[in-house]
């Protein structure tokens, strides 16, 4: 992957535009995830994604270590965040669950079971302080991040990725509204 994040960083800043696709492509999961972490609104999001986004064409001839580049933009668009909460002075409270589900597959065939497992699901994850939340949001990213670029996006030590990870899907498996739920299979029991 390096010589090819490499070989693409450098294209997009020699004006190649397949080569910024591909690098927009592959970490729009991770920005989108890092933003989705903050609970801003959707424009906000859109707001910071395409800041983040600038900020990097305007320091493309200066990455000197295009493996970094995930982490970066993780960063920046964490900053982005932190900035346009406090420029706002505004914290956003809802209790509408819908808004953190991203897009989701609504076809008929999913019926009533799936439908009331998502509920359930994004119930007893409302219920998940806002740390876990914020990490497997991005850890559910599209693309998966490394580690680097969620420490770099919730600005957590990397060692305490797993171990955090790993206690809040405990929390959610043990939470009483799941008990009928098999988690792992995805499917009602």
């Amino acid at each position: 992957m390096s010589a090819e994040l490499t070989h693409l960083v450098r294209a997009a800043g020699a004006g190649d535009q397949d080569a910024w696709n591909s690098i927009v492509e592959r970490f729009s999961g991770l920005l989108w995830a890092t933003v989705r972490a903050h609970r801003l609104g959707p424009s906000d999001s859109a707001e910071v994604v395409q800041t983040t986004w600038l900020r990097l064409v305007e320091q493309l001839d200066r990455v000197r270590d295009p493996d970094r580049l995930g982490g970066w933009l993780a960063t920046t668009a964490r900053n982005e965040c932190l900035r346009l909460i406090r420029q706002s002075r505004r914290e956003v409270v809802t209790d509408d669950l819908e808004r953190f589900e991203g897009e989701t597959d609504t076809a008929l065939d999913r019926g009533v079971l799936a439908t009331e497992r998502d509920r359930l699901l994004w119930s007893a994850f409302a219920t998940l302080g806002e740390r876990c939340q914020a990490l497997l949001r991005i850890l559910m990213a599209d693309t998966a991040p490394s580690y680097q670029e969620v420490s770099a996006a919730l600005g957590m030590p990397v060692g305490a990725i797993g171990p955090t990870r790993q206690r809040c899907l405990d929390r959610l498996r043990r939470d009483p509204q799941l008990a009928d739920l098999n988690l792992d299979a995805g499917e009602a029991r």
